[in-house]
């Protein structure tokens, strides 16, 4: 394994490595800001569902409800 460092210079090979890292990752990031889930500069954006869903069908049943049908 050590004649392999004899054909390559190991402080090119690393700032090539972390280079090339970086670029990744900020291509990474990038993508994700693209979609609407994983932005996390503006924030979750509403989806057409949810905002077809009427606000009744969102709110939980309260007691008393259930005690004006018994």
């Amino acid at each position: 394994m050590w004649k392999v460092w004899l054909l390559f210079d190991p402080r090119r090979v690393l700032v090539g490595l972390f280079a090339f890292l970086f670029v990744l990752a900020l291509l990474i990031h990038f993508i994700l800001l693209s979609t609407t889930r994983f932005n996390w500069i503006e924030g979750p954006t509403a989806t057409k569902a949810a905002m077809a869903t009427p606000a009744h069908a969102l709110m939980l049943p309260s007691a008393t409800a259930d005690t004006a049908r018994a």
